[in-house]
């Protein structure tokens, strides 16, 4: 090992330029990579939906209606000329208008008033459009242009458009992220530094492997839009630490004494095992979110800690070269401390320990059946009346109402019984109306009499297709009552079938939710209780770390349940181990601390140096990682990203304070039980007024390097060249 550390940092220019070329290609290889915008993909396979979407894709051509396209002032010849326009859109597959569903030779007020007004009124039509997946952008942009063409006041909504504005936005949305959080992020650690130009080196190190990462998903296939959204931040906020311990590590080591290339290498040696257990905490609450049913956590959690390996390679390689080849530079570069002193941060806090340990006993329970009974939604889009997506969407549902459409799907053969379902869907509460051949053609009339352009609208070689059209929201009690009460209707008639659409699709999400979030944080919880215990050696430390951050989760997940307010589910339920993950190591830095000193003084003694030593990197990590959640949270407008930024902002803050309040509180009066439950803790004792053993010194994995106040000024510890 102690080869390999001098012949890299022997080697630093080389290291540094192969890594830059890395990473320059992998930035190239970003446009590259698929974001996969469709939530149903990620279903759990057992889905009923998930088979219902398969067997559509394999068995019809024409898939269902994802768009809707209201042209105003148009008759019916002009309406037929527009549904031909409208299908000779590269994309489009196909176009449903009233003259599907009835004879427009007819005149119009001898056809069934309701059915016709669904496509057609006051001159309005409405047609429903189904869109290529992937198509939606260059798609929806023609269809605009369109129904522009042909006068004013058009409109173009459904599901294709929500996706085609994520997929136009994303990058956006994404840059201005960034360039919200990295100017708060570079002053935070320029106050909490002692040189200018250490905040560049914390930033290209992580900035190098997030590049990486993002660069080779290429080789994953795909990658959600959560995942592409949220990883890049989560990665930047949470690995930083990597960086800072490093950085300080090789202060403290040119304290010492010995050439540069020695200190470095020194520290890379001492600061591997704190930045390798700070690393395995939270890559293992990134892990636990493999093990959700929706399968877009194991997306999300595979990603993160692929960049959690990336992120402490190149804090380990690259960044010890890439000081070494400026430090020069760094030490030029120093300047006066400008975050204040936090020595004495023990005795205040102290003031505060009863009080914050009676508030939280009042109110974990509350928390934690609140934080159980969140209402969720499942969409990723509410329409915006500011944007013309929003307004077009709010302009079809004002003057036709919803136009949501759940396909049943049931074994062909049987006429009779598709027409006996066909009239128990018609009879069904927010049912406006049915399509399928028995509800459309007849059921006297055989499919081998009419065109196959007829009859595959309906038939397959083995599924029959009927298609309910519900005037509910597309997520909401109603919508997801009346999408129990098809599946219900289809049981009644058939052994087997299969539902889908938006509404089928989102009911089962729900039902998956309340799993995945047992699961979930089961093994997040019992993951990291394993890495603390062998970290510490210790069974009590474990639960009173995990009991002050598992606490504030409550508390997080709590508040939109007493503030009646709804969240989305995905960011529940990422948050519920991204906010475990990510901030237990203020925890286990606080707790360090607290058992260097515990070996030489009483525990509330302890508990106040400790507190002023690692307070200052703890209100820098929590700000970092706030700052991140924030500005995801109003940088974005997709409900599942915007949702865990800001209950993964509020929640860094909320761990802070029990991680300075609460948990000391825990530390003072759980002492016996600790001191009992921990191997050879060597606790000091009021009777020997020592310690003990002396064969029991800290586990090196332990004690951390010191947090960001802990440095000084490079110039000052040591010849630079």
């Amino acid at each position: 090992m102690d080869k390999l550390i001098s012949g890299m940092l022997a080697r630093r220019r080389a290291v540094v330029a192969t890594f830059v070329a890395v990473a320059v290609v992998c930035a190239a290889l970003i446009p590259f990579v698929k974001v996969n915008y469709d939530m149903v993909d990620y279903l759990p396979p057992e889905a009923q939906s998930t088979d219902a979407v398969r067997i559509m894709a394999d068995e019809f051509d024409q898939a269902i209606p994802n768009a809707s396209v209201l042209v105003h002032d148009v008759d019916v010849p002009g309406a037929l000329a527009l549904k031909d326009a409208i299908a000779r859109v590269p994309g489009v597959e196909s176009v449903l208008w009233l003259d599907d569903v009835a004879d427009v030779a007819t005149p119009l007020a001898a056809l069934d008033e309701a059915t016709v007004e669904q496509y057609y009124r006051d001159g309005a039509a409405l047609f429903q459009v189904s869109v290529t997946e992937g198509e939606e952008g260059p798609a929806i942009a023609a269809l605009r242009a369109l129904v522009d063409e042909a006068g004013s006041g058009n409109a173009v909504a459904g599901e294709a458009m929500d996706t085609a504005q994520m997929r136009e936005s994303m990058v956006d949305q994404v840059l201005k992220a960034v360039a919200i959080v990295v100017p708060i992020i570079v002053l935070l650690l320029v106050v909490s530094t002692l040189s200018w130009i250490e905040p560049v080196l914390f930033l290209a190190a992580i900035g190098v492997s997030i590049l990486i990462n993002m660069g080779t998903n290429l080789f994953l296939g795909s990658v959600s839009f959560v995942t592409f959204s949220v990883s890049p931040i989560l990665q930047l906020a949470v690995s930083l630490d990597y960086a800072i311990f490093l950085l300080h590590a090789f202060a403290a080591e040119r304290r010492r004494g010995g050439s540069i290339e020695d200190a470095m290498a020194r520290a890379v040696r001492s600061s591997a095992g704190t930045i390798a257990a700070s690393a395995t905490t939270t890559l293992f609450g990134f892990a636990a979110l493999a093990f959700m049913q929706f399968q877009i956590g194991a997306d999300l959690g595979f990603n993160l800690v692929k960049g959690i390996v990336l992120s402490f390679v190149t804090v380990m390689v690259f960044l010890p070269a890439l000081t070494l080849c400026l430090c020069r530079l760094i030490d030029r570069t120093t300047h006066r401390p400008l975050m204040p002193s936090f020595a004495r941060i023990g005795a205040p806090l102290a003031r505060v320990r009863v009080p914050v340990l009676a508030l939280v006993a009042v109110l974990a329970v509350p928390a934690f059946l609140g934080q159980a009974n969140v209402v969720f939604t499942y969409q990723n889009n509410v329409a915006d009346p500011t944007l013309r997506a929003g307004a077009d969407t709010l302009m079809v549902q004002e003057e036709f109402g919803q136009a949501n459409a759940v396909a049943v799907l049931v074994p062909r053969g049987d006429v009779g019984a598709e027409a006996a379902l066909s009239r128990d869907l018609a009879a069904l509460d927010h049912v406006t109306g049915v399509m399928g051949y028995a509800a459309t053609v007849g059921a006297d009339i055989p499919p081998e009499f009419l065109d196959e352009a007829v009859t595959s609208q309906f038939y397959s070689g083995d599924y029959a297709r009927i298609i309910a059209y519900l005037d509910t929201d597309v997520e909401s009690a109603e919508a997801f009552a009346a999408v129990q009460a098809v599946e219900d209707a289809a049981a009644a008639r058939y052994g087997e079938f299969y539902a889908a659409g938006q509404s089928a699709n989102l009911y089962d999400m729900k039902s998956i939710v309340a799993v995945d979030n047992v699961v979930v944080s089961l093994v997040a919880v019992i993951a990291i209780f394993l890495v603390v215990a062998v970290t510490f050696r210790s069974l009590g430390l474990p639960v009173a770390l995990l009991l002050a951050i598992e606490c504030g989760i409550w508390i997080n997940l709590a508040i939109p349940y007493f503030m009646g307010t709804k969240v989305n589910f995905i960011g529940y339920l990422v948050v519920n181990t991204v906010q475990l993950g990510a901030t237990i190591d203020y925890g286990i830095l606080l707790t360090s601390h607290y058992l260097a000193h515990r070996r030489r003084m009483p525990a509330r003694q302890a508990v106040f140096a400790a507190l002023g030593e690692a307070f200052p990197s703890i209100l820098v990590s929590a700000g970092i990682l706030a700052t991140a959640g924030f500005a995801l949270a109003v940088s974005s407008s997709i409900g599942a990203v915007a949702s865990l930024g800001l209950l993964l902002g509020r929640g860094a803050l909320i761990s802070l304070g029990m991680v300075t309040c609460f948990l000391p509180a825990l530390l003072v009066y759980g002492d016996g039980l600790i001191r009992r439950t921990t191997w050879r803790s060597g606790f000091f004792s009021a009777e020997s007024g020592a310690g003990g053993s002396a064969s029991a010194p800290a586990p090196a994995a332990a004690v951390p390097a010191p947090g960001p106040r802990a440095a000084r000024p490079l110039s000052e510890e040591g010849d630079a060249s």
